[in-house]
C-alpha cells in the first residue's frame, strides 16, 4: 500500500503499547493507513496501568473495543473495584474509601473498568488487526528518526534475524515510553521534579492476603499511609481476585533483589504474616518528567514518551489515552486536507497543561498533603484530633474526583475562556461548556447523544431556525469539514445543557456553544479548525 513517492505509510507509530495501538485504531477507523513499529512480539506481563476511567471507556466504545476489554476483565465483574485508604497498615483502625470514580459516572457515557495493562494491550492488537489501514511490525526496533521537508524516516531492525529497513511517512509518533528514542533523536528536552526516591514494583502469588482482605469486599487496590515515609504510599492493588497481587513502596537508595526482605516490606504494611511467593521484581524512580514541546514539525510524542509520573491515582495510561484521541482526529484533519494550519499545533497547546496540571494539582499536591497529615496528626498523641481530620480526609477524596475535569477552556480552537488556559482542574456539569468534556443525554429517539456522534464533528440543534444549521452545513462543505447534525427539542433533560447550539469535536469535547439562532457557521468553523485567530463575534458566544 502506497501513499505517495516512497511512502510506506501516512504515520508511523513508535511504539505499541496502549497509547500507540489506541492511536493507530483512532486513524485507522478514520481511513489513515498506518503502521506500528513494536519491540515485544506480545504484551508484557506486568501488571501496571489497571484503572481506566469512564473517559477512557467511551475511547474503547467509540474504538469498537469496549466489549472486548470488558471481557478481558480478571476480576470478575461482581467484584468491585473501588479503592481504599488505610492509616499505618491495612488491617489497622482507619481507612476511608478512595478514588471513588462512580461519583462522576453521570457525567460520562461508559462505566469504568479495572484490568492489566497487558490484557488491555492484547485487546487493543486484537481491534487493530481487525483494520485493514493499519499495519503491524511486532518484533522490529528503532534505531534511527528522521525528517526532511518531504517527511519522516524511520530506520527500524528485527530483533531476532536483525533485518533491516527503512519506513517512510509524513508523519511519525513517539509512543515509546518514559526512555523514548523518538523523543531523544528528535531533539526534544524535558524538565524534570527528581523527589530522590527509589521504588520497587512486586508482583506476587498469595492466597493469604486475599483471606485477610476479604474484610474489605468489593476493593482491588489499597494504599497505605505510613508516617515513616513523608507521605509516599505503599501500594498494593489486585491482578486477580484470590491469587496474584502488585505492589510499589519507597525502598532505600541502592535496594537490589538480593539485599532487601520484601516478604517482611509487605507484612509490616498490611500488618500481619501470609504466603508470598514473588513473580517479579524490579525498580523505578519516583519523578516527574514533562517534554518541554509535544512536537517538533512532522514528529510528535504521546503517553509517557511525552510526560511520565509516579503512578499515584491511575493518571497516567488514561492520560496517554487522551493524548491518542487528541492527536488522532487533528492528525487525519491534516492528512486529509480540511485542517487549519494551526490545528496540529493545538496538540501541544492543549495537552501539555493538562498534564501539568494533573503533576502540579493531584499528584504533587496529594504528596504534600499526606506528608503535611502524617507530620500533624497522630492518633497516639491525640486521637479525636485526629479521627477528625481523617474523617475529613475522606470528604476530601470525594470532592478530588469531581475537580479532576481535564478541559481546553482556553485554547485557540475553542469558543471559551481565552485567559484561562487549559487544565486538568475543573467540575463536572451539564451544562455544555466551550473546552469541556460533553456529558451524555438522552434524545427523543431514546437513543444517548453519544450513540449518534460520528468521526467528524456534530452540531447539535435544539430548536433552532433551520437557516442557522444550514449556514453550518454550508460552511463544512465548503472547507471539506465532516459534519454531522442532529436536531431535537429543548426539553426532557436537554435543556441541562443550557444552550440550544452545541458544536462537538470528534474527540466529544465542545467546540462551542450559543443560545442565538443568528450565528454563522463559517466565522465558527473556521476557528475551530485552526484556519486562524479572530475575535469572537457576539452571535458566537453563548449569553
Amino acid at each position: 500500500m502506497s501513499y505517495g513517492k516512497q511512502e510506506d505509510a501516512q504515520v508511523v507509530i513508535v511504539g505499541g503499547g496502549p497509547v500507540g495501538m489506541g492511536l493507530a485504531i483512532e486513524l485507522g477507523q478514520r481511513g489513515i493507513h498506518c503502521v506500528v513499529v513494536e519491540r515485544y512480539t506480545s504484551p508484557q506481563p506486568i501488571p501496571k496501568g489497571q484503572n481506566l476511567t469512564q473517559r477512557t471507556m467511551e475511547h474503547f466504545y467509540f474504538w469498537g473495543a469496549e466489549k472486548a476489554l470488558r471481557a478481558a476483565r480478571t476480576i470478575p465483574r461482581e467484584y468491585g473495584i473501588g479503592g481504599l485508604t488505610a492509616y499505618g497498615t491495612l488491617l489497622g483502625n482507619y481507612t476511608y474509601d478512595w478514588l471513588q470514580r462512580e461519583l462522576v459516572r453521570p457525567f460520562y457515557f461508559t462505566d469504568n473498568e479495572r484490568l492489566p495493562q497487558y490484557a488491555t494491550e492484547a485487546v487493543l492488537r486484537q481491534r487493530a488487526a481487525e483494520i485493514p489501514e493499519v499495519s503491524t511490525l511486532y518484533g522490529w526496533g528503532v534505531e534511527e528518526v528522521s525528517q526532511d521537508h518531504d517527511g519522516v524516516h524511520v530506520v527500524i531492525t528485527e530483533r531476532e534475524q536483525g533485518d533491516r529497513r527503512v519506513l517512510h511517512a509524513q508523519y511519525v509518533v513517539g509512543c515509546d515510553g518514559s526512555r523514548s528514542l523518538v523523543r531523544e533523536q528528535s531533539g526534544i528536552t524535558q524538565t524534570r521534579s527528581d523527589h530522590d526516591r527509589l521504588m520497587v514494583l512486586l508482583v506476587f502469588r498469595s492466597k493469604g492476603l486475599h483471606q485477610l482482605l476479604e474484610r474489605f469486599p468489593g476493593k482491588s487496590y489499597y494504599n497505605v499511609l505510613d508516617p515513616e515515609l513523608k507521605g509516599y504510599w505503599k501500594f498494593f492493588g489486585r491482578v486477580d481476585l484470590g491469587t496474584t497481587w502488585f505492589f510499589h513502596a519507597p525502598v532505600p537508595l541502592g535496594t537490589t533483589k538480593d539485599n532487601f526482605d520484601f516478604s517482611q516490606y509487605l507484612q509490616s504494611a498490611v500488618g500481619a504474616e501470609f504466603d508470598v511467593e514473588f513473580e517479579h521484581i524490579g525498580f523505578w524512580e519516583l519523578r516527574v518528567a514533562t517534554a518541554d514541546t509535544y512536537r517538533k514539525d512532522r514528529i510528535f510524542i504521546a503517553g509517557d514518551a511525552a510526560h511520565s509520573h509516579p503512578p499515584y491515582g491511575g493518571y497516567g495510561i488514561n492520560t496517554g489515552l487522551e493524548d491518542a484521541a487528541n492527536l488522532g482526529w487533528k492528525l487525519a484533519a491534516a492528512l486529509r486536507g480540511w485542517a487549519g494550519s494551526k490545528l496540529l499545533d493545538t496538540y501541544d497547546e492543549e495537552r501539555k497543561p493538562v498534564f501539568q496540571s494533573t503533576a502540579r494539582d493531584f499528584i504533587e499536591r496529594a504528596i504534600a498533603a499526606d506528608r503535611h497529615f502524617l507530620d500533624t496528626f497522630n492518633p497516639d498523641r491525640d486521637r479525636s484530633t485526629f479521627e477528625r481530620e481523617w474523617h475529613a480526609r475522606s470528604s476530601g477524596a470525594k470532592a478530588e474526583i469531581n475537580a479532576f475535569e481535564p478541559n481546553y477552556r482556553g485554547s485557540s480552537i475553542v469558543w471559551g475562556e481565552p485567559d484561562s488556559g487549559c487544565s486538568a482542574l475543573g467540575s463536572h456539569s451539564f451544562a455544555a461548556r466551550a473546552g469541556h468534556h460533553l456529558a451524555p443525554v438522552l434524545l427523543s429517539s431514546g437513543r444517548n447523544i453519544f450513540e449518534d456522534l460520528g468521526q467528524g464533528f456534530c452540531l447539535l440543534g435544539l430548536d433552532v431556525h433551520e437557516r442557522t444549521l444550514k449556514s453550518f452545513e454550508a460552511a463544512a462543505k465548503q472547507r471539506s469539514v465532516p459534519l454531522k447534525i442532529i436536531t431535537d427539542t429543548f426539553v426532557e433533560g436537554r435543556e441541562q445543557y443550557q444552550a440550544r447550539l452545541i458544536l462537538i469535536r470528534p474527540d466529544q469535547f465542545v467546540a462551542w456553544t450559543s443560545s442565538d439562532s443568528g450565528a454563522e457557521g463559517a466565522e465558527v468553523l473556521e476557528r475551530v479548525i485552526g484556519a486562524e485567530q479572530q475575535p469572537a463575534p457576539s452571535s458566537a458566544l453563548r449569553p
